[in-house]
């Protein structure tokens, strides 16, 4: 009869490969996807059609890092008419003399600019959307965080998807870009990039549909008939919510095919740990059982784990070598996709899928996030059906909303 500690071995080889079919599969749809995006990005160039006008609001908070190039890329847009409305809730935000400078650079482009300290309840994010929404003169909205880099098809890419029959919310990928390529960063690119991305890949495959916060693209009237972003002040994952919603309306949400980029600037593994500390601490609260089953995504986490419980049996090494094998050859195939490489990431993928397991231990407790100075309560949603069977992206979201 087996010892313990060979069950526990076998159990966590189990695991390690079926994470290693999952990241591999992930990577591949996802350089399917680019494929497919660099298909349709020519179609939409050379389209005459005609294009609604389209408001972009862009709730600010400081000047973060690479702050300039992301709001760049906006005004940066082949669109024929477009208004960005930016909002900050401090008239000495240092985020208003970038937006400042790109003014005079694009003056050709509709700018308004909400200053309004009001907050309606714990989500600051929307909160300052509530206060930009005035200025909002077109009737497609596209919310689109402060450091995302878009390609200059985005909206028209966001905006075709969003006509797609009984479609009524429209999002975007989006992949880690280091501000200045230290280690730090490459790690923290590295978990949203050969971690999140595939898992994304793997969920959509399987039929999860949800809302990942980097672009949050709808109409007026779908705002409206959903109770507008009064309804999601009082979530911490607003785009969680809102993608239920959305989905409770029978509505579809479509990922349109433009890849983004969000900028990783932590200075300090101290800094990126608090970061995904209260990331994972958001999901395990919103959606604690497919938090849980997300462990699969560390496939090195569990080859490493089944050599400590046996060290001395050849198959846990020949799966720790196979299993990081596959796993450097998913993050090459994720690196050329995204066109983010990451090097320095490489000789530390074991390192960062035992980072990632310690981030979901340590999320195991608590109910409450340090969040733009101040403590956050995250309160967990019902709902009626759970969605969390199907778990390699149930916590993709939340990792936008805390950002913001």
């Amino acid at each position: 009869m087996p010892s313990p500690l060979s069950i526990a071995a076998g159990f966590c080889g189990l695991v390690s490969i079926a994470g290693n079919i999952q990241a591999l599969t992930g990577a591949i749809l996802l350089a399917r996807f680019r494929n497919r995006e660099r298909q349709e990005d020519e179609a939409v160039r050379l389209s005459d059609r005609q294009w609604p006008s389209v408001t972009v609001l862009k709730p600010l908070h400081g000047n973060e890092p690479l702050l300039k190039d992301a709001l760049e890329s906006v005004f940066q847009q082949d669109y024929p008419a477009f208004q960005i409305v930016f909002g900050v809730h401090d008239p000495s935000d240092t985020a208003l003399a970038v937006v400042e400078n790109l003014r005079q650079v694009y003056p050709q482009i509709p700018v308004s600019i909400a200053i309004n300290a009001a907050e309606h309840g714990p989500n600051r994010k929307i909160s300052n959307l509530i206060n930009m929404y005035g200025e909002a003169q077109h009737d497609v909205l596209v919310i689109s965080d402060s450091d995302i880099h878009c390609a200059p098809t985005y909206l028209k890419h966001v905006v075709e998807s969003l006509e797609t029959p009984e479609t009524g919310l429209v999002t975007t990928l989006y992949a880690g870009r280091t501000a200045v390529g230290t280690l730090v960063q490459q790690l923290g690119a590295c978990q949203i990039n050969h971690n999140f991305l595939p898992g994304v890949m793997m969920s959509r495959l399987l039929g999860r549909q949800d809302c990942l916060g980097a672009t949050m693209a709808l109409t007026r009237q779908t705002l409206t008939e959903i109770g507008g972003l009064e309804a999601l002040v009082d979530h911490v994952a607003d785009d969680a919510e809102l993608g239920q919603l959305v989905r409770q309306r029978g509505e579809t949400i479509a990922i349109a095919p433009s890849l983004t980029h969000t900028t990783v600037g932590e200075h300090t593994l101290s800094e990126l740990l608090s970061h995904e500390l209260r990331w994972g601490r958001t999901v395990k609260n919103v959606e604690p059982v497919g938090y849980g089953l997300s462990s699969i995504q560390l496939p090195l986490f569990w080859a490493v784990t089944a050599v400590l419980f046996r060290p001395n049996t050849w198959w846990t090494w020949l799966l720790l070598g196979l299993t990081w094998a596959i796993r450097a050859l998913g993050s090459r195939i994720i690196d050329r996709a995204t066109e983010c490489p990451l090097p320095a990431a490489i000789p530390f993928l074991a390192v960062r899928d035992w980072l990632s397991a310690a981030i979901m231990v340590g999320s195991a407790r608590g109910s409450r996030v340090a969040w733009r100075g101040r403590t956050v309560h995250i309160a967990r949603r019902k709902r009626k059906s759970s969605a969390s069977a199907t778990a390699f992206q149930s916590g993709a979201t939340t990792h936008r909303s805390v950002r913001s």
